[in-house]
């Protein structure tokens, strides 16, 4: 893979998913806005911060091995100025409870990390 390639993938896939979520969203409103209101909910601050509960979420991301997850997930970790001290290790935990398949879906995470950082 060439570098423009890499870079671009996580950001083409974050593009296309909120592309076409509206769509989906238009032939099945209710389940999009109950999905959506739980994403609220599960994500307000509260006894753990948003940064925590975006951590756990990616390390979620990386067990179950969800490549759009890894991509929407590190791209609101990015956002939320996570360091990549904080990233690795929330990855090695999920690589811990996920073994090979795991770090496998972390080595995505830190690449998706980096082309969102622009750390390439």
């Amino acid at each position: 893979m060439i570098k423009g390639e890499i870079m671009s993938k996580f950001t083409e896939i974050n593009q296309n998913t909120h592309k076409t979520m509206p769509e989906l969203g238009q032939r099945i409103p209710d389940v999009i806005a109950h999905f959506s209101s739980l994403i609220a909910t599960a994500s307000r601050e509260g006894a753990l911060d948003t940064k925590t509960k975006e951590l756990i979420a990616i390390g979620i991301t990386v067990a179950s091995r969800c490549d759009g997850c890894v991509a929407f997930h590190t791209k609101a970790l990015v956002d939320l100025g996570v360091t990549q001290q904080e990233l690795a290790e929330a990855l090695g935990v999920a690589i811990l409870m996920g073994g090979g398949p795991s770090f496998m879906y972390a080595i995505q995470t830190w690449n998706a990390y980096n082309e969102f950082t622009n750390t390439l």
